[in-house]
This record gives C-alpha cells, sequence and structure tokens, in this order.
C-alpha cells in the first residue's frame, strides 16, 4: 500500500534539492527544509523550527524522518555510479 503523502514530501524535496524551490506552498517549503535539514531555508523564510514543526502539522512531521531516510539512499546509491 502506498503513503501518498509521505510520497508526495519526498517528490517535493527532490524538487527543492535540485532547485525548484519556488513553485512549492509554504508547507512543502517547510517540509522540504525539514527533510533536508535546511535550517537555513527556513532562516530565510523567517521560521523558526518550532514553528516549522507546527505549521507542516504532525501528518506530516510523522513522516518527515522516513523522507529524509529515502532521500540520503537515493543520494547514496547516486554516488556510486
Amino acid at each position: 500500500m502506498s503513503d501518498h503523502e509521505l510520497d508526495h514530501i519526498v517528490s517535493k524535496s527532490r524538487d527543492a534539492k535540485r532547485g525548484g524551490f519556488g513553485v512549492l506552498s509554504t508547507g512543502e517549503k517547510l517540509a522540504a527544509a525539514l527533510v533536508l535539514n535546511r535550517a537555513d531555508w527556513l532562516a530565510d523564510m523567517n521560521y523558526t523550527m518550532a514553528e516549522a514543526i507546527e505549521r507542516v502539522g504532525m501528518d506530516w512531521l510523522a513522516r518527515i524522518p522516513e523522507a529524509a531516510r529515502m532521500l540520503e539512499f537515493e543520494a547514496e546509491q547516486d554516488a556510486e555510479g
């Protein structure tokens, strides 16, 4: 069974990582910043970590660690070749 919310977060985080940050909603930008561990993006958006967590909500927040692991795995696979 597919988790559409997780798929959405991963997709938007990939977009942000590749430079597509501007086309995302505020919630998607905040989720991507959390997934990609980009505190500088949060600061640029004038959000604290706590504010970002509150804004993305518990449903997305619960999926952020898995999304981060998925993107890290993809990066490792890309590096291996």
